[in-house]
């Protein structure tokens, strides 16, 4: 019994010593689906207003899938020699329900744009709107993890951000990067999207009956 409450202190050590990074990570991924909410639930005229809100939600959106990058700090988690139960009860489902939270964010922020898109009458255009995004939420992802630039850069570092961007685009390596990167979005997202909408139905169902 000592030893089973020794592990428990221990495994709550374990979750502090991560969790103020994923709670960080975690607000940023849901900035955008917070605002998502409020613009795109109305078709109508788009102020200035609007507009400006658009372009932060843009700029935030790749925060929600750029956590699966923090697998890495499983990774380096894993080598410090926690014990196997630690591994497998504390570190490995904290980051699968911490992952599945930042990729969640993305897909419902992605559901209410397609559905905004839907109601302009746009709706043959979704797919090609939904692969741009994952195109340019593939590079925001590796800029942030691998030029460690963050989303206010675009405000705060403009001309660094921009030349980056120029030097990454013409970078075999950093081209191949953003590719898989893509691949990973595009597969993920359909899958996500289509248990997310799959469960959204079903809840409509059973509150019509």
């Amino acid at each position: 019994m000592e030893r089973f409450f020794d592990w428990i202190a221990h495994a709550r050590e374990v979750l502090g010593y991560s969790k103020s990074l994923i709670i960080w990570n975690l607000f940023l991924a849901y900035i955008p689906l917070v605002l998502s909410v409020w613009l795109f639930r109305i078709v109508g005229r788009r102020s200035l207003l609007w507009w400006g809100v658009f372009a932060v939600f843009i700029a935030f959106l790749p925060n929600a899938p750029y956590i699966l990058t923090d697998i890495i700090h499983l990774i380096e988690l894993i080598r410090q020699g926690y014990s196997v139960w630690t591994i497998t009860l504390v570190l490995i489902p904290q980051y699968l329900i911490f992952i599945l939270a930042g990729m969640e964010a993305y897909v419902i922020s992605l559901i209410n744009l397609g559905y905004y898109c839907y109601k302009l009458g746009w709706g043959k255009y979704i797919p090609w709107i939904e692969l741009i995004t994952h195109a340019l939420c593939s590079l925001g992802i590796y800029l942030g993890r691998f030029q460690r630039f963050n989303s206010w850069d675009i405000v705060t570092k403009p001309d660094n951000l921009m030349d980056s961007i120029v030097d990454n685009l013409t970078g075999k390596w950093s081209v191949l990067m953003m590719s898989v990167t893509f691949l990973i979005l595009v597969i993920l997202y359909w899958f996500m999207k289509e248990i997310t909408l799959g469960l959204i139905f079903r809840f409509r169902d059973r509150k019509k009956y």
